[in-house]
Parts: C-alpha cells; sequence; structure tokens
C-alpha cells in the first residue's frame, strides 16, 4: 500500500495532534512487518520538515497551511494527486477533514469533538470549517481513527458512523525510565496551553484556596504556551500571593518537560474535556501521582491510578491536591497503579492498529470500485 500521512501539525512546537502524529510515523518506520510505502506530506511558506526516518519518503511543499486548507476543505481542490504529482492508495489526515482523493481510500483522526460545542474557544479555521463539515466528511470516510473510547462513542453517535469504521490508536507511553523516590515537596505541575478548554484558571483558584489556608505549598509550575483567553490568568499570577508562587514556562521541548516531570510531586489536568489526555500518561510513566478531572477521556485512560476532581468546582480540586500531597499512602497507590496504566500503551500496538486500519480502507476502496 502506497500511504501518505499529512505530517503537518508535527512541524512546529508539537502539541498533542502534533506528537501523535510525529511518534505513529515514528513507530510505522519502525515496524518490521509494516507493508506499507510511507509518505510525508508537509506543506507551508516558512517551516520546513527536520530530520525524518530514513525509509520514508518526504514532500515538502512551499504553499501556505492557511490557503491549503481553505482550498481542501471548502473546495475540495486540489486533489492530493496534483499537489504531490504521485498517486497513493491510502490519504491519511491527521484532523476531522479529508485531504481531496481522486483515487486514494481516506482517512481521518478525530481526537474529540469539543469543536461541536464550544466553537467560540477554537481557532478562526476550526470555527469556519470544522462544525459546518465533520459530520458529511466523517461519513465519507474510509476508516476513522481515534485516540480513546470515549471519542470512539462520541464520533459513533453523534456523528452517526458505523463502529466498523472507526479504529482505536491511542497515544503511546514515552520512553522515560521510572523515577525512584517520590517527594511531596516537588512542584505541582500543569501541561497544556492556557485555554478554556484545559481549564487552567479552576487550578490557580484551587491553588490560592490550598496556599491561603495551608501557607506552606509547593510551587505551581504552568508548563505550555498562552492565548487571547488567557489574559485573566496572566494577571492573577502577577498578583499575591502567586506573584512568587506560579511560574509560566511557555512551550518546552520533550526534554525539558521530561526535567519538570521528574521533579514534580503531581501533576495537574483540570479539562473541560480531553480525547486522550496525553500529559497524564506521561506523568504515570515516570512515577508521579496525577489528579484528573472526571471528564471526557481522563477517566479511562487513568481508571484507579490518580484522584478524580469535578473541574467545575475549586473545592473538589483543593481536596484532592491535598490528599495526594499530604498523604504518603495515596500517592505510593497513584504511583504504582499508574506504573500499571502507563504499561498499556505503546506506540507500537496504536501503529499496528493504525495499520489494519489501513489495510481494511485499502481492501473496502478496491471492492467499491469493483462492485
Amino acid at each position: 500500500m502506497r500511504v501518505l500521512i499529512d505530517y503537518r501539525p508535527a512541524l512546529r512546537a508539537r502539541t498533542g495532534v502534533g506528537e501523535w502524529v510525529h511518534c505513529l510515523v515514528d513507530a510505522l518506520s519502525k515496524n518490521k512487518e509494516n507493508q506499507c510505502d510511507l509518505t510525508i506530506f508537509s506543506s507551508s511558506w516558512k517551516d520546513r520538515l527536520g530530520s525524518t526516518p530514513s525509509n520514508v519518503s518526504i514532500i515538502d511543499k512551499h504553499i501556505p497551511v492557511s490557503v491549503l486548507n481553505y482550498c481542501w476543505h471548502r473546495l475540495e481542490w486540489p486533489p492530493i494527486e496534483t499537489v504531490a504529482a504521485r498517486t497513493f492508495d491510502i490519504v491519511h489526515s491527521p484532523h476531522p477533514l479529508l485531504i481531496p482523493s481522486r483515487h486514494a481510500a481516506q482517512v481521518v483522526t478525530i481526537h474529540d469533538l469539543d469543536f461541536l460545542d464550544n466553537p467560540e474557544h477554537t481557532s478562526a479555521e476550526v470555527r469556519r470549517d470544522y462544525k459546518l463539515l465533520v459530520r458529511s466528511h466523517a461519513r465519507r470516510a474510509a476508516q476513522i481513527i481515534v485516540p480513546s473510547k470515549h471519542t470512539r462513542s462520541e464520533v459513533e453517535h453523534r456523528l452517526g458512523v458505523p463502529s466498523t469504521l472507526i479504529t482505536l490508536c491511542p497515544n503511546g507511553a514515552p520512553s522515560w525510565p521510572r523515577r525512584t523516590s517520590w517527594s511531596h515537596h516537588g512542584h505541582i505541575l500543569f501541561v497544556g496551553t492556557l485555554s478554556h478548554r484545559k481549564n487552567p484558571g479552576i487550578l490557580i483558584e484551587a491553588y490560592k484556596a490550598l496556599l491561603n489556608r495551608l501557607g506552606n505549598l509547593p510551587e505551581l509550575i504552568l508548563a505550555g504556551g498562552h492565548t487571547s483567553e488567557s489574559t485573566k490568568i496572566l494577571t492573577a499570577i502577577k498578583c499575591p500571593p502567586l506573584n512568587d508562587r506560579v511560574r509560566l514556562t511557555g512551550y518546552l521541548s520533550k526534554k525539558e518537560l521530561h526535567e519538570l516531570y521528574e521533579k514534580a510531586s503531581v501533576v495537574v489536568l483540570p479539562s473541560l474535556d480531553e480525547g486522550f489526555g496525553l500529559p497524564a500518561l506521561e506523568a504515570m510513566t515516570i512515577g508521579v501521582p496525577v489528579v484528573v478531572a472526571n471528564r471526557g477521556a481522563l477517566p479511562e485512560i487513568v481508571e484507579d491510578a490518580g484522584l478524580l476532581f469535578d473541574p467545575t468546582s475549586s473545592v473538589s480540586l483543593a481536596a484532592a491536591l491535598e490528599k495526594v500531597l499530604m498523604n504518603e499512602s495515596i500517592a505510593s497507590h497513584c504511583i504504582n497503579r499508574g506504573f500499571e496504566r502507563a504499561a498499556a500503551y505503546s506506540w507500537k500496538g496504536s501503529a499496528e492498529n493504525l495499520l489494519a486500519a489501513y489495510t481494511k480502507a485499502f481492501k473496502n476502496a478496491n471492492r467499491n470500485r469493483r462492485s
């Protein structure tokens, strides 16, 4: 099979989707039973591809991302065969909307459907296209890839897609070694963009309440970029008592993030919705207790390896944080169960699921052409 994967989300600072597509391409390239001829596609006016696996073909075009996306989403033109000057059996979009193609079976990835409920908190392009087009594109896709059972259920019921057309390809655990010790004096860590969906405001409220009540509390580190929605948080952390207790790092490399996980006492994910929740898996891999919202895929990923809380309640979050920080037996349970949960997730297994989805899409496309 000749497979093309849109690699553009991994061009710049890799978060969420970019990390997912980068790691899956790497895992596919290392799969010894991989029967596909893999090509990664990039298109940007400014950004160029960095290092890529040696056994993967590359197509890198000087076409602005916004221009190509508008043409692909709204005009369904030009077909990938024209852009790439070659043909493929499978074309895979890491986003919910199809890549136009004359002949290839079209595969999409849907990480979550938060954009249906909260379009006002998404980018202009997502607001313009995703809510309007996702249902028709999902129903035309040869296969839909999802990162969690939660998203699979959402796609099946909200978009009207048969379960037979949906394949689960979760994130994999990083190859980080386990920590040898835990300290409640380590910093509290939040990893993610300071956006509405990631819900960092509730963490700031809970942290401030604990600080006022307990007095002595580890530093809070917010590891991630900020958006136009972050103004209130940025203002709050500049004022006492938070100004010398909360640190905002901006985007960090994987190596820098690893160092922060190493020294953390707890990782907090207060998200209002998550299609997966990679920071929870990264924390469990290394041996950091996790405190996560009881929303989206987070309960599915963490199970009983962390404490769950209501992400609309700072009181609920503060209580969960205090339990982990003040009770070593609870922290120890979370760490040990976290190791077990993390062991269930690998990029190798996810890549095998993806290959199976490609094979199914390819066979169905050939069958449809003959009928």
